[in-house]
This record gives structure tokens, sequence and C-alpha cells, in this order.
């Protein structure tokens, strides 16, 4: 029984997406469906994602990379408002979870993507690891270490 409601809920975040991924992503309210959580930030792209870099760094945090898209788009010839995503981790942490479901290495490291929005507001985004743990039946014992990303965005806002 728990598999089938497992099942059907990876079914209906699924269509959410889906339905989501053919708007555009333009109402990201629904993000949080998807398993996003999605919080604001006062500073710019790269203040945040700089910000959140530092305090993960303090932490002990491995970051693996940072990826500006928007600075990618313009190599390419093309115009993209400011976004950017660090990959970070701790491999002490990841592995096991890793370990335990195999397919959640698909989306560890973990991620974080700002983002400036239409009207220039700043947007910092990750995914849930309750999201996570419903993706990839990963065992609670491990789902901790999964939220861990959580507290670095509060600080990194605050």
């Amino acid at each position: 029984m728990k598999k089938l409601l497992t099942t059907l809920s990876l079914l209906l975040m699924y269509l959410s997406a889906s339905v989501v991924s053919v708007a555009g992503f333009a109402n990201f309210a629904n993000a949080h469906q998807m398993g996003i959580t999605v919080k604001p930030s006062k500073y710019t792209v790269t203040e945040t994602i700089d910000r959140l870099e530092k305090i993960a760094k303090a932490k002990g945090v491995t970051i693996f990379t940072r990826i500006d898209h928007a600075g990618e788009a313009e190599k390419a010839g093309l115009k993209m408002r400011p976004t950017q995503l660090l990959i970070l981790g701790n491999p002490k942490a990841g592995t096991p979870v890793m370990i335990a479901a195999p397919t959640s290495a698909i989306d560890l490291p973990l991620k974080a993507l700002a983002w400036e929005d239409a009207n220039g507001k700043v947007w910092l985004g990750f995914n849930s690891a309750e999201y996570l743990k419903q993706r990839h039946n990963i065992p609670d014992e491990l789902v901790k270490a999964l939220g861990a990303i959580a507290g670095l965005v509060d600080a990194a806002l605050e």
C-alpha cells in the first residue's frame, strides 16, 4: 500500500510538473507542488549566490560548481535575465543517500537556483527534502541530510 501511495504521489507530482512546464513556469507559485521551495531574495542574483556559497563553505559544505546561465546565454548570442545555479553538498552525507537510493544521484549534489523574474524580483529555489524522499524512496533516517540546504538558504537570505 505504501508503494502504491508513493507511486500515486510521484505521478501527481509529474503531472503537476508537466502542466507547469507547459505554462513556461510563469506561475512559480506552483513550484511547491513540483517539490521546489522558492523564497524571495532582497539581493541581486549574484549577491544571493555569493552569500549562499560563503555560508555553505563556512559550514564545511563542498561547492562543486556555479553555473551562470545568463552569462552562458550571452556567449551564445542570446539574452536571458540573471540566473545562476550553485551545486553544493557534503559527500559524507550524500553518499549514503545514493547508496540507499541510487536514482537520487540524478538530484545530488544538491542545487540552489537564483533567478530574476520579469519584474526584477530575485528568487532562490531548491528541491525540498520531502520531494527528494518521495521521488527516490529515500529512507527516513537519511532524509535529514537533504534538508540542510534549507538552513543555508535561510541564512543567505537574511
